[in-house]
């Protein structure tokens, strides 16, 4: 599916007021500064999101990512060994006229029932692909979201299996062309420049979008790093979101000429229960509650 981005609106992450998107220009860049530096999540790194398998469509091939005792867990929180938080967006707000900026179209797959990448980042105006790479049908939901609006259902359209598996084939390989994606635009309304997929069959299937202005981001590695270069001289507020931990984080940036920063940057781990189930061996959710018998193997990948 290529979900079409466009009427998207500049809004701070902190929920202050918003503006319409004025226009970016390229233009050489002189003398252009740099940011550099570690996002750490500050605090106890929550547990992932526990989903039971038996209580989801297609248990035995969406198991083959699991904890080997019927649960397929979310890990939208990757903390490295020194805190660094993966998957942080990092943006400068204020960049009208600056370096190239890329067009390419990000593309999201629908692999072992898991979006791939978890988070994402567009352009406004430009496109987001989906493409099914599993033998099962996947059902996606997509939501606008904000921090003070909240979320906004944006369209709810399937995303076929590929026919080029055996329905459920257990043991599938994604060596192959992918199947035939779908078309659909998506506006987002006034204030929101995030939205989120999710799937309508299995739960534990989400993806994130953010729609940057300008070319000044980055996306922290596993080691919460990132570097942002060829700045233009000026001053800028910088936005540091995952989300997971709430509204993020800001502050003004001077960006002097041939300059470089270094900053040292952290987000709060959120608190308190994130899911409706505590990942444990319960006979409810066991295979026998399907009356029939499943064998959830995580050969793929076997979660921690």
């Amino acid at each position: 599916m290529r979900v079409l981005l466009s009427g998207l609106f500049a809004a701070f992450l902190s929920g202050s007021a918003v503006s319409a998107v004025s226009a970016y220009d390229v233009v050489d860049v002189s003398h252009g500064g740099s940011i550099e530096g570690v996002v750490r999540l500050e605090g106890v790194v929550p547990d992932p999101k526990g989903f039971n398998l038996i209580t989801f469509p297609d248990p035995a091939y969406c198991g083959r990512i699991s904890n080997g005792r019927g649960w397929r867990l979310l890990h939208d929180f990757v903390v490295g060994s020194q805190g660094g938080l993966k998957d942080a967006i990092v943006l400068l707000e204020g960049v009208e006229a600056g370096k190239p900026f890329e067009t390419s179209v990000p593309l999201i797959e629908a692999r072992d029932c898991m979006f791939q990448p978890f988070m994402t980042i567009v352009r406004n105006g430009h496109a987001v692909e989906v493409i099914n790479m599993d033998p099962v049908m996947h059902d996606i939901q997509g939501y606008e979201t904000s921090i003070e609006a909240g979320a906004r259902v944006l369209f709810n359209q399937p995303l076929v299996m590929n026919h080029q598996h055996r329905r459920g084939d257990i043991h599938a390989i994604h060596n192959h062309a992918p199947g035939k994606s779908l078309v659909g635009p998506v506006y987002l309304n006034k204030g929101r420049r995030t939205f989120y997929m999710q799937c309508g069959f299995h739960a534990y299937m989400e993806s994130w979008a953010m729609a940057v202005n300008n070319p000044y981001y980055a996306l922290t590695d596993a080691h919460g790093k990132f570097t942002i270069e060829n700045i233009p001289p000026g001053t800028y507020q910088l936005v540091v979101w995952h989300p997971q931990t709430g509204p993020g984080a800001t502050r003004m940036m001077t960006i002097q000429p041939d300059g470089k920063l270094v900053e040292q940057l952290a987000l709060p781990a959120p608190k308190g229960n994130r899911t409706a189930y505590k990942v444990m061996d319960n006979p409810r959710f066991g295979p026998d509650t399907l009356g029939y018998s499943v064998d959830i193997n995580p050969f793929v990948e076997h979660q921690h």
